[in-house]
């Protein structure tokens, strides 16, 4: 008997229903865009070394005591700016202290100041943004002057002034320095969120999916959240990656002008601003922190970069 909807008969219609190309959950199903993406990315080495050093310093900041267990903070000035040796791998700072348990335990704040700065500022940067182009007009405007006033603040002078502001006002404790610091870069650093936000919920905005919610009398808040907001959020995260090891140089270049994170707050930044006096003379309280820095920096960058060529199909 014929199937007039396919034209074969008996089995071979079942055969034709059946067939793996044309089921659900078959090898034929189009793959989402994440999907995709992520299948690519499995192919690149270069997202492969940066994901593995990446994930072992995360596993570092999140169990230091895997790696030493040594106190980051005992002193003990008979070890007085001693080389690298069996007993200490990267040697012993200015004030006896083993430099390589300062790295380890260094490297939990290091990724903590460089995640939460990342996060607030995608978070104030793309919610800022993505109204700025879905309103548009004088909203537009407005988000857009605000923006161009922060953009003319040098980043190093902005910080300078907020976190000597915060100095002034004693703040004690290591998570509230770490609080300033990340709120002083996001605040410096938002605009460059907003404007990616912004530009991707401007072209967003003129997609059919948008006018037809619009159409069916979706609100403002849903068509921004439920359609707008997962079409526009791949290149602000992308943006976040690569930003990630920015601010983690930024927080670096902070400490070391002894204005960022301190005492009892350990990071790389504050340990290459304790080697300034012994450069000279011990040039290994520079130059293991300095590298953990470099390695940690490179990597983000190289992910972010993995990850942006995987999201835009014109790269590939």
């Amino acid at each position: 008997m014929t199937d007039p909807s396919t034209g074969v008969t008996g089995t071979d219609a079942a055969a034709y229903v059946t067939a793996p190309e044309h089921q659900e959950s078959g090898p034929g199903k189009p793959r989402s865009l994440g999907a995709d993406a992520w299948r690519d990315l499995r192919r690149r080495p270069m997202f492969l070394v940066a994901g593995g050093i990446v994930v072992l310093l995360v596993v570092i900041a999140i169990f230091p005591s895997w790696f030493t267990s040594a106190d980051p903070n005992h002193k003990d000035l008979d070890f007085f700016r001693q080389p690298p040796s069996g007993d200490a791998w990267f040697g012993y700072d200015g004030q006896g202290r083993d430099v390589y348990a300062r790295v380890i335990y260094g490297t939990r704040w290091t990724l903590l100041v460089g995640i939460a700065a990342s996060v607030l500022t995608v978070l104030l940067g793309g919610i800022l943004g993505i109204l700025a182009g879905f309103f548009g007009r004088w909203v537009d405007a407005l988000m857009s002057r605000i923006g161009e006033i922060f953009f003319g603040l040098p980043f190093v002078l902005g910080a300078i002034v907020i976190l000597n502001l915060v100095r002034n006002a004693e703040i004690r404790g290591a998570l509230p320095i770490v609080f300033a610091v990340v709120a002083s870069i996001a605040v410096l650093q938002w605009p460059v969120a907003m404007r990616i936000m912004r530009s991707a919920a401007i072209t967003a905005k003129q997609q059919d999916y948008v006018k037809a919610a619009r159409a069916l009398g979706a609100s403002s808040s849903r068509i921004i959240f439920k359609h707008m907001l997962p079409n526009c959020l791949a290149p602000v995260l992308v943006y976040g990656t690569i930003a990630l090891g920015a601010f983690i140089s930024a927080e670096a270049t902070l400490s070391f002008l002894g204005i960022g994170l301190r005492d009892p707050a350990v990071s790389w930044g504050v340990m290459m601003s304790d080697s300034k006096t012994y450069l000279r003379v011990a040039p290994h309280m520079l130059l293991f922190p300095a590298g953990f820095l470099a390695v940690t920096v490179l990597a983000f960058v190289m992910l972010g970069d993995a990850i942006r060529e995987a999201l835009d199909p014109k790269l590939r």
